[in-house]
């Protein structure tokens, strides 16, 4: 499993659905059939990577819209994405493309 760095690109992996259920989302990991609930801001975090975007990118975009220290922010979306890429719900890739898993 690769690790999330800030200049990594977030993919959404192809092996799960989900549904947006306004401040949450629930996903389903279909190779392991578990169901995962993101709330708000992890459902926000969910949003934002509907497309592939750098950690940075998502960094920026939760800075501007909560009210958060920097630092902390920045550690807690490493550990979020890390944790998703753990479950198999993101893909990571470094900045030659390759996706690690």
């Amino acid at each position: 499993m690769g690790k999330v760095l800030l200049d990594s690109t977030i993919v959404k992996s192809s092996g799960q659905v989900s549904t947006d259920l306004g401040k949450e989302v629930i996903i389903l990991g279909v190779d392991s059939e578990e169901y995962y609930s993101l709330e708000e801001v992890g459902a926000r975090i969910w949003g934002l990577i509907q497309e592939p975007k750098t950690v940075r990118n998502i960094l920026d975009t939760l800075s501007n819209d909560y009210d958060v220290e920097p630092k902390r922010c920045e550690r807690d979306l490493l550990a979020v994405l890390q944790e998703m890429a753990d479950e198999g719900l993101i893909e990571i890739r470094n900045e030659t493309g390759e996706v690690q898993c």
